[in-house]
């Protein structure tokens, strides 16, 4: 939480020449500032607009609502209240006074999505009062995406898990077809979830599951009324998240496809075999360049993209190929990012990330292979909590977290 690291963000401030962070809390309007501010916890009630202003120089400063004027009495700093319209304007500017450049929750041009929670209207406000805006999607990145020992240590377990559930429910198709039983993506994506819950593990939302062209839309999801049988000589996706239950734990997430087959058809070999290479590109980039060199969330998208374009499928890979990974899934921290978006943040150390590239062929089959990746600092977190099946050496910089990536197509026949 913030309140922890005040005098670090401080510091941060002024190499980045700010004078400080601004924070505008109203309902869930900036997930970021309500993770930091420690407002996230279930049944929290923000009714009222409340301000909270780091700044570079001073001691941090409050601005709530006398409905709720001990919302962030958790936190340092002192306190004004505000009940009127036009007490709140007044006290907003009386908030920011002195504070020439402030750093906010706001991107230009709506560039960076998950970064641009503030709203148009606090933003005139701001500028009225003299308020210079800066996004503070480096500060976010650096004190909301990276984690802590046991964050990651938590992330191993959970990847491994991940690891062993993909395998199970793939087997568990693999022996129901041999038997010649029915069985459906409804039914395997319960079997996950059933899993999840032995293991200790839970998920803001359900697995992918998906068959032919159900593994061709990116964010499929079965349910009670919607689910494919999934029979001989089918194509299967399956695309798995979750995470610990402990406070703070964060995700893990990848993707493994098969074949209810002895042997993929020439086609579905060769689009795996694409999609393997991107990734492979992609993660090969950024254990050539981390920590060397600095390394932007855009680059490593265009090292896998580039890949699937030669082969002629660039327009068939119609999302990101990565995105920062949290205590949330879609984590806070840089995206792998050149298409939807240009992300230009660096990664950082004690940051994870999933790679993913893949091509879809509309009413056909889709192939996506999904791998996490953590930037570790150098320093030894593996006591009581090694990575099992990992590729990569925990001592080294780059790791791929879980197990090895899929090289081949999984034969289910």
């Amino acid at each position: 939480m913030l309140a922890e690291r005040i005098a670090e963000i401080q510091e941060a401030l002024g190499e980045a020449g700010l004078d400080g962070w601004f924070f505008a809390c109203f309902q869930h309007n900036d997930p970021v500032g309500l993770d930091l501010l420690g407002l996230t916890e279930p049944g929290k009630l923000i009714t009222r607009r409340c301000y909270f202003l780091l700044s570079r120089d001073a001691e941090p400063a409050k601005l709530v609502h006398a409905l709720e004027p001990a919302m962030l009495d958790h936190l340092p700093g002192g306190k004004a209240v505000y009940l009127t319209w036009q007490e709140h304007r007044e006290q907003l500017q009386r908030l920011v006074a002195g504070h020439r450049r402030l750093a906010a929750q706001y991107s230009p041009g709506n560039q960076l999505p998950t970064i641009s929670r503030l709203d148009a209207g606090t933003a005139e406000l701001l500028r009225e009062a003299g308020v210079e805006l800066v996004s503070a999607a480096d500060l976010a990145q650096r004190f909301a995406a990276t984690w802590s020992a046991e964050q990651l240590a938590g992330h191993r377990r959970a990847a491994a898990h991940l690891h062993a559930m993909v395998h199970a429910a793939f087997g568990r198709v693999s022996a129901a077809l041999a038997r010649g039983d029915e069985i459906d993506e409804y039914t395997v994506q319960r079997g996950i979830l059933d899993a999840f819950e032995q293991a200790g593990l839970w998920s803001e939302s359900d697995p992918i599951v998906g068959v032919n062209a159900h593994s061709a839309d990116p964010h499929y999801q079965p349910g009670p009324g919607r689910s494919s049988p999934i029979r001989r000589g089918d194509f299967l996706l399956i695309d798995l998240w979750a995470k610990e239950r402990a406070a703070q734990s964060v995700y893990a997430d990848i993707t493994w496809c098969g074949v209810c087959a002895p042997a993929p058809s020439d086609r579905q070999a060769e689009i795996f075999r694409h999609v393997a290479a991107a990734r492979d590109a992609a993660l090969q980039l950024v254990r050539d360049r981390y920590p060397r060199q600095p390394l932007q969330g855009f680059e490593v998208d265009d090292a896998a993209r580039e890949v699937i374009r030669r082969a002629g499928y660039g327009e068939l890979f119609c999302h990101r190929t990565g995105h920062s990974i949290g205590t949330s899934d879609h984590g806070q921290g840089a995206n792998i990012d050149n298409l939807e978006t240009h992300d230009t943040r660096r990664l950082l150390p004690m940051t994870c990330f999933s790679i993913e590239p893949g091509i879809y062929l509309p009413g056909d089959f889709g192939v996506r292979s999904e791998i996490n990746v953590v930037l570790t600092d150098g320093e030894d977190h593996t006591a009581g909590a090694a990575a099992k099946g990992g590729e990569d050496s925990p001592r080294g910089a780059v790791e791929v977290t879980g197990g090895p990536p899929q090289r081949e197509l999984l034969r289910l026949l």
